[in-house]
């Protein structure tokens, strides 16, 4: 097996359409595709049907998917014992910076962005959606 992309696959359990708007404002991403429950199956309930099967963002040329899950709302989001936070590597500090504070917002600043002993910027910021981001700045 050789493995090409490991691609971060957020569940927001009803949730994902917030999401996607909020990630589109913070870090400028592109909506790739969206599929809706309803897109796909013409017999699905009316409630399900504007839910959100699966979508997938570009963020600078790297992707995200998202899915509101299996559909039920919140309780369809999967809880398990791991933490997954998604890290991301950047180049530049001051959109770095606008990102980080657009998903502060109604979110939480775990770690503020600081001069990290390795070289560059380093902060975590939990979004609204309770996803993890764990940003990497290299400054030059």
């Amino acid at each position: 097996m050789s493995i090409q992309a490991a691609t971060p696959y957020l569940i927001l359990g009803g949730k994902a359409r917030e999401a996607i708007a909020l990630y589109e404002r913070a870090f400028g991403a592109t909506t790739k595709n969206v599929q809706r429950f309803g897109d796909m199956d013409g017999s699905c309930p009316e409630a399900k049907r504007e839910l959100v099967m699966h979508a997938e963002l570009s963020l600078d040329g790297a992707t995200i998917m998202l899915s509101d899950g299996a559909g039920e709302g919140a309780a369809s989001a999967p809880v398990g014992d791991a933490r997954v936070s998604v890290a991301l590597a950047a180049d530049d500090e001051s959109k770095a910076r606008r990102s980080f504070e657009a998903l502060a917002e109604g979110g939480k600043v775990v770690q503020p962005l600081f001069a990290a002993p390795w070289g560059g910027l380093f902060g975590v910021v939990n979004d609204s959606f309770g996803v993890s981001w764990m940003f990497n700045v290299t400054t030059k």
